[in-house]
């Protein structure tokens, strides 16, 4: 073995190259580095300290810094972790984010080298790098500001290129990198810029020169972590005064139910601070939503979202899709299919569609599955109209033959998916059925399903599910003639029944609409553009009103409110009422539960609020 005989008078021309080769340098440290074995460590601690961390240093001192990485990196053979722990202890410390680009270069060489030089060492140069996803602290909040940028890409740049280089030497280190990415993972309870920038790194990283080995758990872990973060939020911490000229009725609704909550007995002051806690949560997911939503877009420009999505899918089928109490998580998964409502978009419709159809999930997933589904083709604007009616078509296809095969009697508990199929049918038609009967081919193929007997079916679906979605269903079928406008129905009354309560068991499925509006400020105006509000659906009974409104107008005598009631629905507060179609207005108790509120001139022609309540009932949350 050659070294370079070296005297303690020299070690500091050495390190600063005076004089010296390159050649000759990595032979004096191979030699350093081998004396340790025989208990020789003066030159070898020296050399260790050149690496500790220190503040201010001067050019000498970064000068000898860059020849001592440099000339370690050619000697990354001799380094041996029982012998030299001093010293990869004191390189672990380093951090690029506090050096110059020179010693960022030469610190970078030195990681990529020892991790191509010996397999047990490329665990801790990945997570070398990986720390470097996020500044330290003292930095995080600096790197907020635009003049701080340059100096976060020039790290980043050279953490994912030296990432991307051990990739192509160790040709498994893409396989060790991910489960490094995800345990390194900050908490759903950490700093808004530190995860923000991590998972801007993952993604990076999912879409970056080794995306093929690592993207299929990168977006997963990220979904996990954002489902981690939606579930701890609670509907005090959405409710802000600001928001509400957004969300207009829909939030409105939300705000009467959170107002209810009988379980809140929390003191002013842990009022406060739990809301503080909840907006602080509410404003990192919403960033990291809309990091998520950039990415995908990224992902459409270049080609790759079909890819793309089809990781997430199998991802929002196992965790978000049982998850009943995400608000926003799924929302992901909505905007990929609005950037490609033909690929991906038909594709979540459809694969929800089969997940309910199934008699081998679990029949909490088939409910789920359809509360999606009713949710996302009742809101997703980007659908086309002969989709929405192949898929209620399968729907009540699903449901009729349950019938056909089904002799026992009504029960909630025992039917919960047959009841969930036809909640599903009726909340899409209210949303659609204007527009789908407005097309003459939709509008036979809706004339031809076999609605009318599931609804006459002994099951009763009509006093099982949510009176206010079997309301306004009503409503628009009679208006739309889509079955005998004479015939009567019976359901339970408008107020919810211990029937209608026994329908979604104990997570109240039958109260889940997951994709309400988002109440995220940044997530919901990229979400905008794509969404049904129900503010703006054409019902059919719209012409109706707009002509008893005109009428009222004409006569040129006062209106109230309470002309717009039938005086006679006062009777309607006993249970197990028979209801016919055309007794379809309500009084002021009736709609605090009503889909479709009184009108009011006041506020113009006011209908079902998209909301009929939060997607989670605020008491279990």
């Amino acid at each position: 073995m050659m070294s370079v005989q070296v005297s303690n008078k020299e070690e500091s021309s050495v390190m600063k190259n005076d004089g010296f080769s390159d050649l000759q340098l990595v032979h004096h440290f191979r030699g350093v580095l081998v004396a340790v074995a025989t208990g020789d460590r003066e030159n070898y601690d020296e050399l260790v300290g050149y690496l500790h961390p220190k503040k201010n240093i001067g050019p000498d001192e970064v000068a000898i810094l860059v020849t001592t990485l440099k000339a370690l990196s050619g000697s990354v053979s001799y380094i041996d972790s029982v012998h030299h722990e001093s010293l990869l202890f004191a390189v672990s410390r380093m951090s690029l984010w506090n050096y110059g680009t020179e010693v960022m270069d030469a610190l970078v060489e030195l990681i990529v080298s020892l991790a191509a030089s010996n397999g047990k060492y490329v665990d801790w140069c990945l997570e070398m790098l990986v720390k470097h996803f996020v500044p330290p602290f003292y930095l995080v909040n600096s790197l907020k500001h635009e003049s701080r940028i340059d100096r976060k890409n020039e790290v980043l740049s050279r953490v994912h290129a030296a990432l991307k280089e051990i990739a192509e030497l160790v040709p498994l280190a893409p396989l060790r990198l991910s489960p490094i990415v995800i345990q390194k993972m900050p908490s759903a309870f950490s700093d808004e810029h530190e995860i923000v920038i991590y998972v801007e790194n993952m993604l990076k990283l999912e879409s970056g020169a080794i995306g093929e080995s690592v993207g299929s758990t990168m977006l997963p872990a990220v979904v996990d972590r954002l489902l981690e973060l939606d579930v701890e939020i609670g509907w005090d911490g959405i409710l802000q005064e600001d928001a509400r000229g957004i969300f207009d009725m829909e939030l409105e609704d939300i705000i009467k139910f959170a107002d209810e909550d009988e379980n809140c007995d929390s003191t002013p002051q842990s009022e406060f601070l739990n809301k503080k806690q909840d907006n602080l949560v509410v404003e990192k997911l919403d960033s990291l939503i809309v990091l998520a939503f950039l990415h995908l877009e990224s992902c459409q420009s270049s080609g790759r979202l079909v890819k793309v999505f089809n990781i997430l899918l199998p991802s929002f089928r196992k965790t978000v899709l049982n998850a009943y109490k995400s608000k926003f998580t799924q929302f992901v998964m909505f905007y990929a299919c609005a950037l490609d409502p033909e690929g991906c978009g038909v594709k979540f419709g459809m694969t929800l569609t089969e997940i309910f159809g199934s008699d081998v999930n679990p029949p909490i997933t088939r409910m789920s599955a359809v509360a999606y589904l009713a949710s996302y083709l009742a809101r997703a604007k980007f659908l086309p109209a002969a989709l929405v009616t192949t898929i209620i078509q399968s729907l009540v296809d699903h449901c009729y033959a349950y019938c056909k095969i089904c002799d026992s009697n009504m029960n909630p508990r025992a039917h919960q998916v047959f009841y969930s199929g036809c909640q599903a049918i009726m909340y899409i038609l209210c949303f659609r059925m204007r527009s789908l009967m407005d097309i003459p081919r939709l509008k036979l193929q809706l004339l031809n399903m076999p609605m009318e007997a599931i609804w006459k079916h002994k099951l009763s679906p009509l006093k099982v599910c949510l009176p206010t979605v079997v309301v306004e269903f009503l409503r628009q079928a009679k208006a739309a003639q889509l079955f005998m406008a004479s015939e009567s129905f019976v359901f339970n009354d408008v107020l919810e029944s211990d029937l209608s309560k026994a329908f979604g068991g104990m997570d109240r499925l039958d109260m889940f609409f997951p994709f309400d509006p988002c109440l995220l400020k940044k997530s919901e105006s990229y979400i905008r553009p794509h969404f049904v509000r129900w503010s703006k659906v054409r019902t059919t009974y719209d012409d109706e009103e707009e002509e008893d409104i005109d009428e009222v107008s004409d006569s040129g005598s006062e209106v109230s409110d309470d002309d717009f009631v039938d005086r006679n629905t006062k009777d309607m507060i006993d249970e197990d009422m028979i209801v016919t179609v055309e007794d379809l207005d309500f009084n002021a108790d009736l709609n605090k539960m009503s889909i479709t509120p009184k009108n009011s001139l006041k506020h113009g022609l006011m209908r079902m609020p998209a909301r009929i309540r939060p997607s989670t009932s605020p008491e279990s949350l």
